[in-house]
């Protein structure tokens, strides 16, 4: 999954990827104030977030991927990090896309625990960036 990149150019060339997933694991229900957006309850469980970014996609990625320390926390600018913030969730992969952000989330399936999150500048009427896969199943 990690480093995914689909379509091409008119060059023939792969595309740059513009869009990507984050497969999150929560290990425990939480309760997260996520900035203006409100107070939800997220259940343990697998999650997919769908963001993009045009420029300094990679540094974007990264950034979503880090944690912060007690000594130099990351700063809360996107609904994500709210959640990322929080020593239950883990990112477990990634995936680099060249489809649209919006198309992109639509695929994931799952079901929508946080309205609005990572939609705020959505034009496609997404209600959610963010979609809850279920409970993980013991193998």
């Amino acid at each position: 999954m990690a480093g995914n990149v689909a379509g091409n150019v008119a060059d023939g060339g792969p595309a740059a990827p513009t869009t990507y997933r984050l497969h999150i694991r929560l290990a425990a229900p939480l309760s997260v104030t996520v900035g203006r957006l409100g107070t939800f309850l997220f259940p343990a469980g697998d999650y997919v977030y769908t963001g993009s970014a045009r420029r300094n996609f990679e540094a974007r990625v990264a950034r979503h991927c880090r944690r912060g320390t007690a000594e130099r926390p990351k700063p809360l600018r996107w609904h994500i990090d709210y959640l990322l913030a929080r020593d239950e969730a883990a990112v477990l992969a990634v995936e680099r896309l060249t489809m649209a952000e919006c198309a992109a989330n639509r695929a994931v399936g799952g079901t929508v625990v946080a309205p609005g999150f990572g939609a705020s500048d959505c034009k496609a009427g997404c209600v959610s960036h963010l979609r809850y896969l279920g409970e993980k199943k013991p193998d």
